[in-house]
């Protein structure tokens, strides 16, 4: 079946088919970006899909995104879109605006039971018995002109993302239906939510066995790393690699010298920025130590895995009763902030993380088994 393809090209066109989309019940969107040396994506191109025809939005030649920002707010659209995450970047970074309210076509298919975190092309095979060409995923969004394999894939992205909601949204509860777009709306938070560089230190590959005032020199390094990765618009490990940033907070090397033989350190890193940091380590390693951040806490210990097994049959439990993905109900990383806030003798606190539905439907029966298992030992 050939797809009805419309080209938008101009800021007076996006302004027109944005007004006409607004009036729709919801629109599929999509984005094709590259992101190989730089921090942020670039749009290559977006694509929405209304249920009828496929519109492909020229990113190097639309100026004004201003009524693309105005729907995505618009609270009357559903936005439709799979697997979102590097899209809402895309689409915060060309218009300032996120999608809401937002309706994650992987989420619905977890809410489902039909499989937890899949593919694009496995969920249409699989919902529409269609099988989509291998791809263009790898290929160059910003050439023009694109290829009419390009124009096709995308074209087809933004149809079958719309026959999906058409598909999947009647099969959804209402009650479920209003978790996926929970799910959805948490998705958009956390991408507001721009973690502080002064925080990034604390997911640093063991951070923990760091003293405290090694930490004040990690901090700093992540920080600053964090910072000039967003102003020079390059990846983080271009700036300086990952695994530099625990040997340096260790050991604080003095000289150029001593930085070079820190293990994954670069040598452009060292010509580069190698005075500057040395000038880091050393102020961050003269903090008083009413400004070193607190020790973190170490790994649970292998004896916690028990527990956190008996909390994970909670989550399971209730995913069967609900017949939903028993993968979308306690993240493992919640259940272990939740273990680490009082382990081994408890009391034990909710994570913040743990939010919505699964905070009123869980919480209670989680603290519930921390309490019982308390008291057998």
């Amino acid at each position: 079946m050939a797809i009805d393809i419309h080209w938008i090209c101009d800021d007076s066109s996006l302004a027109e088919h944005c007004l006409q989309w607004r009036k729709l019940p919801f629109v599929a969107l999509d984005t094709e970006f590259m992101r190989v040396d730089t921090f942020y994506p670039i749009a290559g191109l977006i694509q929405v899909g209304d249920g009828a025809r496929a519109y492909l939005i020229d990113p190097l030649r639309v100026g004004n995104w201003q009524p693309l920002a105005e729907l995505l707010e618009d609270p009357q659209v559903i936005k439709v879109l799979h697997a979102c995450s590097e899209d809402l970047e895309v689409l915060s970074r060309l218009t300032g605006s996120l999608p809401s309210p937002l309706f994650d076509t992987q989420l619905a298919a977890g809410y489902l039971n039909l499989g937890f975190s899949m593919g694009y092309s496995r969920l249409v095979q699989e919902v529409l018995g269609i099988e989509l060409p291998k791809g263009e995923t790898r290929s160059d969004w910003l050439q023009r002109p694109l290829s009419e394999t390009q124009v096709s894939y995308a074209a087809e992205d933004a149809v079958h993302l719309a026959e999906l909601y058409e598909r999947l949204r009647p099969q959804l509860s209402d009650e479920k239906n209003a978790w996926v777009l929970e799910d959805g709306a948490e998705l958009v938070a956390q991408l507001r939510r721009e973690t502080d560089p002064n925080e990034l230190y604390r997911d640093a590959k063991l951070a923990w066995k760091l003293s405290r005032a090694q930490l004040a020199v990690l901090r700093e390094l992540c920080a600053w790393r964090e910072r000039e990765a967003r102003a020079r618009d390059l990846p983080r490990n271009r700036i300086l690699r990952e695994n530099a940033l625990w040997p340096m907070a260790k050991t604080q090397p003095q000289t150029l010298s001593a930085l070079a033989k820190i293990e994954d350190m670069h040598p452009r890193t060292i010509r580069q920025d190698g005075e500057f940091l040395l000038e880091l380590i050393k102020q961050a390693a003269s903090l008083p130590p009413e400004q070193w951040p607190a020790a973190l806490p170490e790994p649970l210990p292998i004896e916690a895995s028990a527990l956190l097994k008996q909390l994970r049959a909670i989550g399971q439990a209730e995913a069967e009763r609900l017949n939903i993905a028993p993968e979308l109900m306690l993240r493992k990383k919640i259940l272990e902030l939740l273990l680490k806030s009082g382990y081994p003798n408890g009391p034990y606190q909710l994570p913040d993380s743990l939010r919505g539905w699964r905070r009123e439907r869980m919480g209670q029966a989680l603290l519930d088994c921390l309490a019982s298992a308390g008291e057998q030992t």
